[in-house]
């Protein structure tokens, strides 16, 4: 396969694999007995995990930033593309982090590694994000900081400021989340693997 080739079935496969992680984003969920239902669960990294580990990271993270592109031309977007940013660095933590050990561990024990380290990476990264970026915005567009500690303390009363409601609720959430990624991932890749890396 010349390199002008295998350029282009790789972006292929990025493009092929950005569409499917566009549906999937499409197919959020809450799950308000968790986490209040503005913050939604979907696994729309997992193609995105899927080109870092066929590909490399590039194609991951690229992979991340089209889906987010897609679903605001497709679905719009109520928090003024917020929410869009915050899901693009999440998953690019994600997918980057995994795709970039797995690249200079190619087995089955350096997915392992890749994929808790990348999860691990995702739920830490997020509470920053959300304690700097994401929800100071969400304030200032949907009536201040006190309503989104309302909305945690509907699930549990005790808790008591942002910083405390991401470290309670975001960041487990978010590992759970990339830990469910992974799993599917674990499962799904070897048999996709010919197709993904051009060999059917």
């Amino acid at each position: 396969m010349t390199k002008s080739t295998l350029n282009v079935r790789k972006m292929v496969v990025t493009a092929m694999l950005s569409a499917i992680a566009t549906i999937l984003m499409l197919l959020d969920f809450s799950i308000p007995m968790l986490i209040p239902s503005f913050v939604k669960m979907d696994i729309s990294e997992l193609p995105a995990l899927l080109a870092s580990f066929s590909i490399g990271p590039v194609s991951g993270i690229v992979v991340c930033l089209l889906k987010n592109l897609f679903n605001l031309l497709l679905n719009g977007s109520g928090t003024n593309g917020v929410g869009e940013l915050c899901n693009f660095l999440l998953g690019a933590a994600f997918a980057g982090s995994a795709g970039f050990i797995y690249k200079y561990n190619k087995n089955f024990k350096g997915a392992i590694i890749a994929s808790l380290v990348a999860s691990i990476v995702m739920a830490v990264f997020s509470v920053p994000l959300n304690y700097f970026v994401t929800y100071p915005i969400y304030s200032s567009m949907f009536g201040g900081i006190e309503l989104i500690i309302q909305a945690y303390q509907v699930i549990r009363p005790s808790v008591n400021g942002l910083l405390e409601c991401l470290l309670i609720f975001n960041m487990p959430f978010t590992l759970v989340k990339g830990l469910i990624v992974a799993l599917i991932t674990f499962f799904i890749y070897k048999p996709l693997s010919p197709v993904l890396h051009g060999k059917k």
